[in-house]
């Protein structure tokens, strides 16, 4: 029997899983997701939930239940290391799960270089967030001017400043950017006016600044300016585990997995990665619209690798769509050098998001 094991229940092998729902890869093969978390967070809808627009569950996909109809099993256990050589993913619980076929979609950590401290809540990993998140929301409502920092000026930041905003108005609730306007890589004019957004709705914005450290009391920019804080929240970059390159697998200069255009590790022709811990052949931001759009080729080439077909190579899209809410049901849209926003944009998002949710049973 040929074993596949699906490490990590990231968006790209939600899909997987859907299509093993689907379309069964037989009694010969048996498929098994190692992920420490039975729950799989749709990073979409995460912003509504802080603005108080969706419970939890409604952005929840139930991994137990979409395991259970793939007819795979489900080890929860995160993973700690790879022996390639013996085709074995090293488990925290202590258990070593067999693979002749590995298939990793793990999320990455926040990435913290140059800041010194440990203070500030991480956005990833997201569960770990989500617990953190819960307990900011019970201080803020009972200390609703707490002042709040968020370090990271892009999108995902942005976002939250704004579904905070809308949860906790009176909170005082800063944004710190490495560049002059918040949503660096955007149009320049949603640039512009999610900059007046914010400062409409007394969000700071500081912008051409870089963190150094993080404390109790706030944030302290290169420059030796500090931002008042009693809670820091840390939006940059994602990080790489260490344990892929640690097992040997190819990664770029960062230490994410290396693949080619049909997905498979440049280094080990066994092993297959998507999402946010792939390199990908043609380079792209570490986004969920890109982890999504992973999934069916992923599943599909898995399917052939397996059967001894010949792969097909896939290329991501040039171009993402990209919906920011702001917080009151409005939200920001671009694509390419296009910009748009309303409510309209709001109602668009939701009935994606809501599209999505529902194809995979929640």
């Amino acid at each position: 029997m040929k074993r596949l094991v699906l490490l990590g229940g990231g968006h790209a092998h939600v899909h997987v899983l859907d299509a093993l729902a689907r379309t069964p890869l037989g009694e010969a093969v048996a498929v098994t997701l190692v992920s420490p978390y039975a729950r799989q967070i749709y990073s979409g809808m995460l912003p509504g939930w802080i603005a108080g627009h969706y419970p939890i569950d409604a952005c929840a996909i139930d991994l137990t239940r979409l395991t259970r109809r793939a007819g795979c099993g489900f080890r929860r256990t995160s993973a700690v290391g790879l022996d390639l050589a013996s085709r074995e993913v090293l488990c925290e619980d202590g258990a070593r799960e067999a693979f002749d076929w590995l298939s990793i979609d793990v999320g990455p950590s926040t990435g913290s270089a140059g800041i010194d401290g440990t203070s500030a809540l991480a956005v990833r990993p997201i569960e770990h967030f989500i617990d953190a998140i819960d307990r900011l929301l019970t201080r803020l409502a009972n200390a609703p001017e707490t002042p709040i920092a968020l370090i990271g000026g892009g999108a995902a930041g942005v976002e939250l400043a704004f579904a905070l905003r809308h949860r906790c108005p009176g909170a005082a609730i800063s944004v710190i950017g490495s560049t002059p306007e918040p949503l660096d890589g955007l149009p320049r004019r949603l640039q512009r006016h999610a900059a007046r957004l914010m400062a409409a709705r007394s969000i700071r914005w500081i912008g051409s600044a870089r963190a150094v450290a993080v404390d109790a009391g706030g944030v302290t920019l290169a420059d030796g300016a500090r931002v008042p804080a009693a809670d820091v929240l840390q939006v940059t970059g994602a990080a790489a585990p260490t344990w892929p390159a640690a097992a040997g697998l190819a990664t770029d200069a960062r230490g994410f997995i290396a693949v080619d255009a049909t997905l498979r590790s440049r280094s080990h022709p066994f092993v297959f990665a998507a999402g946010d811990i792939a390199s990908y052949h043609t380079p792209r931001p570490k986004s969920g619209v890109f982890a999504v759009r992973a999934g069916p080729p992923l599943a599909a080439n898995l399917r052939r690798a397996i059967r001894g077909e010949p792969l097909a190579a896939w290329s991501p899209q040039r171009r993402a769509l990209y919906l920011i809410s702001s917080g009151d049901r409005h939200a920001l849209a671009a694509w390419g050098p296009l910009a748009w926003w309303g409510d309209w944009v709001w109602r668009w998002k939701d009935r994606i998001d809501r599209r999505f949710m529902a194809r995979f049973g929640t």
